[in-house]
């Protein structure tokens, strides 16, 4: 099986993505980091996590308040791994324990990009 490595966005790169679909198209290079925010998204149990941690209270949430999806601790890990791979999260390790949060500006890219872009 071959794994392809993909470069992990920091959410500045993130913030500055893209303008709303509605206002132009993507250029090559938006499309690429933009498809990557989404495939990441697109496994059930990753949104599911992803969504638990940008609700959390305080904005961050510890890994031992978030395991509960229905899948083994080693598989949540993965897919945390995986959301911080494609820069959606960002991970502190605090003693045993390790807080996620979504930083603010990856929500508001991933709005913008959803939102109609203004008429004049």
């Amino acid at each position: 099986m071959t794994t392809k490595v993909l470069p992990l966005l920091e959410p500045e790169a993130v913030a500055a993505c893209c303008s709303p679909l509605s206002e132009r198209p993507l250029t090559a290079e938006e499309a690429e980091r933009t498809a990557v925010m989404f495939k990441a998204l697109g496994d059930p149990v990753r949104l599911r996590l992803f969504s638990l941690v940008a609700s959390h209270e305080g904005g961050e949430a510890c890994v031992c308040d978030i395991s509960d999806v229905g899948v083994s601790q080693p598989t949540v890990s993965h897919h945390l791994k995986k959301l911080r791979e494609a820069g959606l999260l960002s991970s502190e390790r605090r003693g045993t324990w390790v807080y996620y949060r979504v930083e603010p500006s990856v929500l508001a890219a991933m709005g913008q990009l959803l939102t109609r872009a203004a008429s004049v």
